[in-house]
């Protein structure tokens, strides 16, 4: 049975309506992708020597910081504070499935004992692999652990900064040499996806840097990044690690999820999105206050409950919501992000079945919240309860309504064209999220 469930969603992965030519996922990877759409929740990290300046993880460039100044903050970087056990906790005690991280961002440094180069933490006072500790930790604790990767670079000579739109004031000279620079990722990707065990995904940034504009949504990249190389290795040396890209555009061959930016899928709010929406596994990232890397200055905090809308929303687009931390240099993820992560867990203990595992509602998010479904269930999320009665046409037949966290059952009476009004006038309408549980 399990063969036969397998060749099914290989067979389905192969009618894709995006097509992607000349890629099959393996039966591996298909198994990996609907794990992944199970998880629904994950935690982004954005941190690397950059934190020590407390100005975000785009400070090199917003500053136009030369390398040979930026370079000294190697030797300031030391964050005596990490603990990976503290950090897999948070993200467990969250409800998070999975941790994706920075290993190398877009200033180049590798937060891993890579042979690649020297601009890496082994060569700070901190002298310990971040991300052997975290991966370890991660597979210890049965969290998934993801890679994040930047493809443009502002530190090394070979990029091909010259085409490329950001990276301009950081002193580079020398001309570039993409070849040499496409040997070092392939070199780097090969270190990571053999030394720190099972990897889930790989979550590629940096493709827009070779565009005109952020709101190109075709693929005439200023360079050949050599994409089939890249993605074949990394299915050749783990077929179950998934392939992502946030190139902000519609997913092309060996991808095997699409992500959104800052934007849930269809929405387009900031402007890095629109791009049609694939019949991949789908993710959107936010972050929890208005940076991505640590920001001295940003206490633009979202509350609890804007996290678990956001959450809710996701998965009524069928979408795996990735929020983002940025922990401070001295490792530590600040009380502000503990607090509001530990309330997200208070509705994930109680909640979260009704996100994990689900698909997609019969409508999409509402501005009074969404539909999530599994099995013979239908979960209505009333996210923003006004009224004392409740309206929706509901396509699908059900026998039961009750609430979910207590099995107490809501009357509803039905009208014509399945419509169908519901008595919410007990509920409490301060509530973060009224979840009403419809049985088939």
């Amino acid at each position: 049975m399990r063969k036969i469930q397998v060749a099914f969603w290989v067979l389905l992965a192969s009618m894709s309506t995006f097509a992607q030519t000349g890629y099959t996922p393996s039966p591996e990877n298909i198994k990996a992708r609907k794990a992944f759409e199970e998880a629904r929740f994950g935690m982004f990290i954005h941190w690397g020597l950059s934190s020590v300046l407390g100005d975000g993880e785009w400070v090199m460039q917003n500053k136009n910081i030369p390398v040979k100044d930026y370079t000294r903050l190697q030797r300031a970087f030391n964050p005596v504070d990490f603990n990976a056990k503290t950090w897999v906790d948070i993200a467990k005690g969250a409800g998070m499935k999975y941790i994706t991280l920075i290993t190398r961002h877009h200033d180049s440094f590798s937060n891993f004992a890579t042979k690649q180069s020297d601009w890496n933490i082994m060569n700070t006072p901190f002298k310990r692999d971040i991300v052997k500790e975290l991966a370890d930790e991660c597979h210890k604790q049965g969290i998934k652990i993801c890679f994040y990767y930047s493809l443009l670079d502002w530190y090394r000579d070979d990029y091909p900064y010259e085409t490329g739109k950001t990276g301009k004031g950081t002193g580079r000279t020398k001309k570039s040499d993409y070849a040499s620079y496409l040997n070092f990722m392939k070199n780097q990707l090969t270190e990571l996806l053999t030394k720190y065990g099972e990897v889930s995904a790989i979550w590629f940034d940096g493709h827009w840097d070779q565009l005109d504009n952020d709101h190109d949504k075709s693929l005439q990249s200023k360079i050949d990044w050599k994409y089939e190389e890249i993605y074949s290795l990394i299915h050749k040396l783990q077929p179950q690690c998934l392939i992502g890209n946030n190139h902000h555009l519609s997913p092309i061959p060996g991808e095997d999820f699409q992500m959104f930016e800052r934007d849930l899928p269809g929405e387009n709010k900031g402007g890095l999105s629109g791009q049609e929406i694939s019949t991949l596994p789908l993710e959107t990232c936010e972050t929890l206050n208005g940076a991505w890397g640590y920001n001295i200055k940003d206490d633009n905090y979202k509350s609890s409950k804007q996290l678990v809308d956001y959450l809710v929303r996701a998965a009524g687009y069928g979408a795996n919501f990735l929020l983002n931390v940025g922990p401070m240099p001295n490792g530590e993820i600040q009380p502000e992000f503990v607090e509001r992560l530990a309330k997200v867990g208070d509705w994930t203990k109680v909640y979260g079945e009704t996100i994990y595992g689900t698909k997609g509602g019969f409508i999409r998010p509402q501005e009074w919240g969404a539909v999530t479904e599994k099995g013979n269930k239908i979960y209505l999320h009333l996210l923003k309860l006004k009224d004392d009665k409740f309206m929706l046409k509901i396509p699908q037949a059900f026998k039961t309504a009750k609430l979910f966290k207590n099995g107490t059952a809501v009357k509803f009476q039905k009208l014509d064209n399945n419509y169908f009004v519901f008595d919410v006038a007990a509920l409490d309408k301060n509530e973060i999220d009224n979840v009403i549980e419809l049985e088939k």
